[in-house]
């Protein structure tokens, strides 16, 4: 049987301001982006903060997905295109 791959959306990160926000949106834009949480970039700039909102952002689509009966099994990880980086 061969599986296949769908892509559903992604999840964004972006600093703005002082704050590291994260979003749900589809992909290749920014455009109707869901936003799920903030965390301070004073916090965020330690490696293990960062990866652990990162953790938990990631674990509550993968639990809201589930809901709906969609799994997810992985996910892959790259740098925005600059046309969606925040201006600091």
């Amino acid at each position: 049987m061969k599986t296949s791959t769908i892509l559903t959306g992604r999840l964004a990160f972006r600093v703005e301001g002082e704050m590291w926000n994260c979003y749900y949106t589809v992909p290749d834009t920014m455009e109707g982006a869901i936003y799920l949480g903030s965390i301070h970039m004073t916090i965020a700039r330690n490696p293990k903060h960062k990866e652990a909102f990162m953790s938990i952002m990631k674990g509550c689509l993968t639990d809201f997905f589930n809901d709906q009966n969609i799994k997810v099994d992985h996910w892959d990880t790259k740098i925005a295109p600059e046309h969606e980086r925040a201006k600091e």
